[in-house]
């Protein structure tokens, strides 16, 4: 098989940046990083304009694309139509997103999620159910009439499904699971996330020593720091056990805040992207339906007619571009948070959020952060 040397850009491995480096892949693996003059005979050379040479992107909070909502069609056609979309902008892995909804769009999640992990559907790495057990005070766009407490029948799904499939992540708030709960289903396996909850600091970080590893779009939908009351935003930061996604567009979250977080988030736990995309990812839709209710996409945002943002209108390299240009970080730090960072939240998997010998082959972005075509290759 023809081996193709990528030469003339930056390549990020996953953690670090590898300058005057050569990027050696096949169609559809790499091969490795070496010096360029010990590239193999034979092997095609491309210089390539400047750029990054990156890992797929991992995103752990994706409720649609494509023109397709997660929580309107619960099926492998619509599953492969949204991680279609993802792939396109460079996302290789995703979690589909489920936002709160009836126990049988829950149950209907897992099984499709199921059956496509089975059969191998390229991007699946298992299911986030963002609620229904979360906040009424800070439910954002979820349906308040579909939000609750949970139940016996609810632990025993999420445990059968933690059995079934490779990462089961859950959205939950302290007002409506409780401690016992919460510590039995980290003992199962499902990765819990504090959000969308006016829980203090004391009950917050009382929720991360029986389990909680993580916080959901951090700032957004949660009690907030304070003065006396360091609130979830105090816990998370505060915390090195716990780690957060964040929605980096500019809107949800305000430039100065990302910066100030990023300086304040030591430990283990770290600040990762996600996109909390809607099904507008990939399609030219201006409006769509979210539990029935009108979402519209207007200027770079999704409201529902009364102005509450319901997800956001941003990709994993616009993401990156934001964190880049506007927040002041490097480009080294900007991509580890849409690679390995969040795929260090997931249980072990060799390749993810990386770039390995045998590993996916990587994707390209330009020096403005707009992904390109590999030279030899498809479009990722």
């Amino acid at each position: 098989m023809t081996q193709i040397a990528l030469l003339g850009a930056a390549i990020h491995d996953g953690t670090h940046l590898h300058h005057g480096k050569a990027l050696l892949v096949e169609k559809k693996k790499t091969i490795g990083i070496l010096n360029p003059d010990d590239l193999p005979t034979g092997c095609i050379r491309h210089q390539l304009d400047g750029g990054y040479l990156t890992p797929g992107f991992v995103d752990l909070q994706v409720n649609g694309g494509g023109g397709v909502m997660f929580n309107d069609i619960q099926t492998l056609k619509g599953l492969f139509v949204i991680t279609a979309a993802h792939r396109q902008l460079g996302t290789y892995a995703i979690l589909p997103t489920l936002i709160t909804d009836t126990p049988e769009r829950s149950r209907a999640a897992i099984e499709v999620v199921s059956e496509a992990v089975q059969m191998g559907m390229p991007g699946i790495l298992g299911l986030h159910l963002e609620g229904p057990h979360l906040s009424l005070a800070r439910k954002g766009a979820h349906d308040a009439d579909l939000i609750r407490p949970m139940t016996n029948d609810d632990m025993a799904m999420l445990i059968d499904a933690a059995k079934r499939l490779p990462n089961v992540m859950l959205t939950i708030a302290p007002e409506n699971v409780m401690l016992d709960q919460a510590r039995s289903l980290a003992n199962a396996g499902v990765i819990l996330s504090l959000g969308h909850t006016d829980a203090d600091f004391k009950t917050c970080l009382a929720y991360t020593r029986v389990g909680v590893r993580c916080t959901t779009h951090l700032f957004n939908a949660m009690s907030p720091l304070g003065n006396r009351e360091p609130g979830l935003v105090g816990a998370t930061l505060d915390s090195g056990s716990l780690s957060a996604g964040l929605i980096a567009d500019g809107l949800h979250v305000h430039h100065a805040t990302i910066r100030t977080a990023l300086r304040a988030k030591q430990g283990p736990g770290k600040i990762f992207l996600v996109t909390d995309a809607m099904s507008c990812v990939g399609s030219e839709l201006t409006e769509f339906t979210l539990n029935g209710r009108k979402i519209y996409r207007r200027d770079g945002t999704l409201r529902l007619s009364d102005g509450t943002l319901a997800g956001a209108d941003i990709d994993m390299p616009r993401s990156i571009q934001v964190l880049v240009h506007k927040v002041g970080l490097t480009p080294e730090r900007a991509i580890a948070m849409a690679t390995s960072i969040p795929a260090g939240v997931l249980k072990p998997h060799r390749h993810l959020g990386t770039i390995k010998p045998n590993g996916p082959r990587p994707i390209y972005m330009t020096d403005k952060f707009e992904v390109q075509p590999l030279p030899g290759h498809s479009a990722a």
